[in-house]
């Protein structure tokens, strides 16, 4: 063993300290300008999506099923 294996200690950190530390980057960083704007647009897309659903469940049922 090496002498820099042998005091490697490892750091012990108080949870104050942990939760105070602000000079640490965010493992996700910051949002992206578009973020906002990116997620109505889903939520919009989303919502047609269920609305044409529901429109064609009823256009065939009312037409395709009846004939059935």
């Amino acid at each position: 063993m090496t002498a820099s294996t042998e005091s490697a200690e490892p750091e012990i950190h108080t949870e104050e300290a942990i939760l105070d530390d602000d000079s640490r980057p965010s493992r996700l960083g910051t949002a992206e300008p578009w973020a906002g704007w990116e997620t109505r647009l889903c939520l919009w897309s989303i919502a047609i999506g269920i609305a044409g659903l529901i429109v064609l469940g009823l256009l065939i049922n009312l037409f395709v099923l009846p004939s059935a």
